[in-house]
């Protein structure tokens, strides 16, 4: 087991950091609609749960699309120019942060499945992730980032923060 802090880069607004906060807006917003209107608006839930598999296990992201096109640079997109200059999340290892993506995903989706199959209560559980997503990409801190981190996963995001164990040091990647 690994000791010390794992935080991510908050120096400007990248694609990835950026997703997380609108994934989180989504959990939230979806959550409390499908508790206080209808249940069937945790299918936003469902469909943000397995766009974030779809992300880990490809590298495609929509979201991450449209903020290229908003001039937003990515710190974990491939280095290799794609056809149409498509954003894709770097998919050649299973890094700390792709693993987040994948984690988040199945959480959630599960916890929407529960929701709907067994009881609302769940939504409590799929509000909690997506309030960590809004804190971790305001502030750099993941519950979910330090777990992981601590037993072994590399981070790509700010390497370097973690080994010198000086938060505030961000290393910048393309």
């Amino acid at each position: 087991m690994r000791k010390g802090i794992y935080a991510v880069p908050t120096d400007r607004w990248y694609i990835e950091r950026t997703v997380w906060l609108i994934a989180g807006m989504v959990l939230l917003t979806s959550t409390l609609l499908a508790v206080l209107v209808n249940p069937l608006w945790i299918f936003g839930v469902i469909a943000t749960g397995l766009v974030s598999i779809n992300v880990a296990l490809t590298g495609f992201c929509p979201i991450g699309n449209i903020l290229r096109l908003l001039g937003f640079k990515a710190r974990l997109g491939t280095r290799t120019p794609t056809r149409w200059n498509l954003y894709f999340m770097q998919t050649d290892s299973w890094y700390l942060e792709r693993r987040i993506y994948v984690t988040v995903g199945v959480n959630v989706t599960l916890g929407s499945i529960l929701f709907l199959a067994h009881s609302q209560w769940w939504g409590l559980f799929i509000a909690f992730v997506g309030a960590a997503m809004v804190s971790f990409a305001a502030s750099g801190l993941c519950i979910l980032a330090n777990l992981l981190y601590w037993i072994g996963a590399e981070p790509r995001l700010n390497p370097g923060a973690v080994a010198s164990g000086h938060v505030g040091d961000h290393t910048k990647h393309a």
